[in-house]
């Protein structure tokens, strides 16, 4: 049984299920954004600033600039084979199963996990909202067990309830689902801006100096935490997941050899220029040893440091709403991987049912809905947040060595999309995600490992016998 059998450009289109077609350019580059901007604006920005100081803007160019260079590699791969799968997909057509699978296993592992992160941070500007109002909610709800030192909590209630909110909406159809994210992502922006214009005039140039108190990458003395630009970066990488996401779309979207391509270069492009804008000003305002005082709601370190207190209000608003969008792309982005591979037989069917009416894969997305939600209720998930990372800079290893590839072997295959620069462009995003790989902890790999050993298990004990290209085969497994 070949491990690395292949499926061809032709065959992964002709066995594309007829999901319903409605994205658009500005519904996909939203939907970027809206994956983009988020966590790594409120709640990434203090630990980013105490790990690289000022020059933390260094460390969000470097992490663009790797996805960046491996968005070119998803645009083409996207235009070649607009199908559900991502990264997953890709690796099928160019690596072959066993690789396909490992890849999928990881995207699991990015998207599943950081809406699970993400549900913490969105439930700890939740609680701050209603505390604005007056109103709270009993200690032991406000978070996981273990989250906070000194403080016994059992359980995110918020986080559990905004992620079965967002189940509900993505398991209602695509055109629910663009809607939502496309408000929230144009509200989401508005008040970025805002506070852009309001806070840039309290910016005081003194405070960037020394610019790069750490380096490029070391470490403090008895320390085995790395600081640094690079670190900074491997830390920062987490606000850029979810752009490759958009790929995810391609079954639901309006011409997607042209469309897809736009959405992810446009929405990478705006994040950026969003993200250097708000480090400088916010490492211009507050010092950045400072931020050690406030390191989980650094945007509100800044507005106390402005003393407009007025600002707090919509601040937390636009954190709830970025927040939202964030885990509404990751789950969104779960449901469709998990749906290619069920298609594929290397996962249940039960994950690739398509609902008659929403035309939506329903069960699947209740399924992962409820997995993240208790997740992110009951597990102290905020340490693992470099664990997505790696699953992800893994993944574009992966799709950016896949071009390489089949711009050797399938020259000639229809691209709508070619990313530029090739072979140079795939080999500097492998150079750059290998780099950040390094600025992440032993127990990142570790952990890593570990998860990459038990989708082996999974592969070996049940996918590798139901696989779809086994049945070509007359070896196929009933389910």
């Amino acid at each position: 049984m070949d491990l690395l059998r292949k499926k061809s450009v032709d065959q992964m289109i002709h066995e594309a299920t007829p999901l319903k077609r409605t994205m658009k350019t500005f519904d996909l580059t939203m939907l970027g954004i809206g994956a983009i901007i988020g966590t790594g604006i409120f709640v990434l920005t203090g630990k980013g600033a105490l790990t690289a100081g000022p020059a933390l803007s260094v460390s969000f160019i470097l992490a663009a600039v790797c996805c960046g260079f491996a968005g070119l590699c998803y645009a083409e791969f996207a235009s070649m084979a607009p199908v559900s799968g991502s990264a997953y997909s890709y690796a099928y057509m160019a690596f072959g199963e066993l690789i396909a699978f490992v890849i999928g296993w990881d995207l699991i592992l990015e998207y599943a996990l950081q809406a699970a992160t993400v549900s913490a941070g969105w439930s700890g500007y939740f609680n701050k909202l209603l505390e604005g109002f007056g109103l709270h909610l009993p200690v032991a709800l406000t978070a996981a067990y273990g989250t906070t030192p000194g403080v016994t909590t059992y359980f995110n209630l918020p986080g559990f309830v905004v992620v079965l909110l967002i189940t509900w909406i993505l398991s209602m159809g695509i055109n629910q689902t663009k809607r939502t994210n496309d408000i929230m992502v144009l509200i989401k922006l508005a008040i970025i801006v805002l506070f852009i214009a309001c806070t840039v005039w309290y910016v005081n140039p003194a405070n960037w100096k020394p610019f790069s108190p750490y380096g490029i990458y070391t470490f403090r003395p008895g320390s085995t935490q790395p600081m640094g630009i690079v670190p900074a970066a491997s830390i920062v990488f987490f606000s850029f997941i979810g752009f490759d996401a958009v790929s995810s779309s391609a079954e639901e979207t309006i011409n997607p050899s042209r469309t897809l391509p736009r959405g992810i270069l446009l929405s990478l492009a705006i994040s950026t220029v969003l993200y250097v804008i708000m480090t400088f000003i916010m490492t211009g305002i507050v010092r950045y040893p400072k931020f050690a005082h406030f390191v989980d709601a650094p945007v509100a370190g800044v507005i106390l440091a402005t003393g407009m207190n007025w600002l707090a209000f919509i601040v937390n608003l636009g954190a709830l709403i970025g927040m939202s969008t964030v885990m509404l792309v990751q789950l969104y982005g779960q449901s469709r991987i998990c749906y290619a591979m069920s298609r594929d037989g290397l996962f249940p069917r039960f994950f690739g049912d398509v609902h008659p009416r929403y035309r939506t894969p329903f069960k699947g997305t209740w399924f992962f809905g409820l997995l993240t939600a208790i997740a992110g209720g009951f597990i102290n998930i905020n340490i693992l947040f470099e664990l997505v990372n790696i699953g992800t800079l893994s993944a574009f290893i992966i799709v950016s060595a896949g071009i390489l590839w089949m711009r050797r072997t399938q020259p000639q295959t229809h691209r709508g999309f070619r990313a530029p620069g090739v072979p140079f462009t795939p080999l500097v995003a492998i150079v750059f995600c290998l780099v950040l790989i390094a600025g992440l902890n032993w127990e990142t790999w570790l952990r890593f490992a570990v998860w990459f050993l038990i989708g082996l298990g999974v592969y070996f004990g049940y996918s590798r016998r139901r696989s779809k290209l086994n049945a070509t085969d007359g070896t196929a497994e009933s389910l």
